[in-house]
């Protein structure tokens, strides 16, 4: 492939010759780099977001995920036997492939807790306690889910900011629908009723603001000891700062953590994504917006 690469290139085709679909493969992946330094630019493509499919299906894309199979199932007992399926496989077929000895059911457990903890600082200690398995192996479970794009791990806020910071990172499980599934959550009722449901709904939201961002942006989040707090700080290419705040509420209304924690970084932006459909200026600078509302803001930034 390198060398038709380079015989088109030569014949002036420039880009757009090969779309190589990883599937989340690492060894494709690792081949591609090694093999194609110069001639590849790397494209993550995630399952449907909001600006996708649209406001109205807001509710049944956080419920079902938005993985095709499953957003677009004709009824919730489909969707959910399809991500029970694609767990399975994942963990019975497609991770063994790659070499890795894992048990399954162990690997599952692991999985399951996470979904448990949705948005949770990682307490590796505890997680390998419960487990029975040590923090090494902890460690590498995440790792392996990581890289298969399964779970976002949110770095916190790294740059000094002269005060006592929280090092440990967020977790998510990037797809709500797996996230339920996982927690055997079919119909929204049950998801309304279970403790996850704060959780669940900032892991769809910062996975959404995420996909809306230029290329180039850094999340984290920051956490201070004092009890300052932002859920996803976004940096984008221009070196602003956003500080968004993610609530499941329709007060648009911010903590006083918030605000200091906006001081102590001098964002640019203020936001507060809350469950409405309708933009409202909040108190201190603050914009409440809905979802769909703040990922446009984010895509006119790039």
């Amino acid at each position: 492939m390198r060398g038709q690469i380079d015989r088109r290139r030569r014949a002036g085709h420039r880009t757009g010759q090969f779309l190589l679909l990883g599937s989340a493969s690492n060894t494709l992946l690792q081949q591609s780099a090694e093999s194609l330094v110069g001639r590849v630019s790397y494209h993550e493509l995630t399952p449907f977001t909001l600006d996708e499919i649209g406001q109205g299906a807001l509710q049944a894309l956080w419920l079902r995920g938005g993985f095709p199979e499953s957003f677009l199932a004709t009824d919730s007992r489909t969707s959910l036997t399809w991500r029970e399926d694609f767990i399975r496989t994942y963990l019975e077929r497609d991770i063994p492939a790659f070499g890795l000895r894992i048990p399954a059911a162990t690997l599952r457990r692991f999985w399951t807790m996470l979904a448990h903890e949705q948005g949770g600082l990682l307490n590796a200690a505890r997680i390998a306690a419960g487990l029975g398995v040590s923090g090494q192996s902890v460690a590498r479970y995440l790792d392996l889910l990581v890289d298969l794009m399964l779970v976002r791990r949110l770095p916190p806020w790294h740059v000094n900011a002269g005060k006592r910071l929280v090092k440990s990172p967020k977790v998510y499980i990037r797809d709500p629908g797996l996230t339920h599934a996982l927690l055997g959550l079919e119909t929204p009722e049950a998801l309304l009723g279970h403790p996850v449901v704060g959780g669940s709904w900032e892991g769809f939201c910062i996975e959404n603001l995420i996909a809306a961002a230029p290329r180039g942006t850094e999340a984290s989040f920051y956490r201070s000891s004092a009890g300052a707090e932002i859920d996803l700080i976004l940096k984008l290419p221009s070196g602003a700062l956003w500080a968004i705040e993610v609530k499941r509420t329709t007060s648009p209304k911010v903590t006083r953590r918030f605000h200091t924690a906006a001081g102590d970084l001098n964002v640019a932006e203020r936001l507060l994504v809350y469950a409405s459909d309708r933009s409202v200026p909040g108190q201190g600078g603050v914009r409440a917006v809905p979802l769909h509302a703040a990922m446009e803001l984010l895509r006119a930034q790039g």
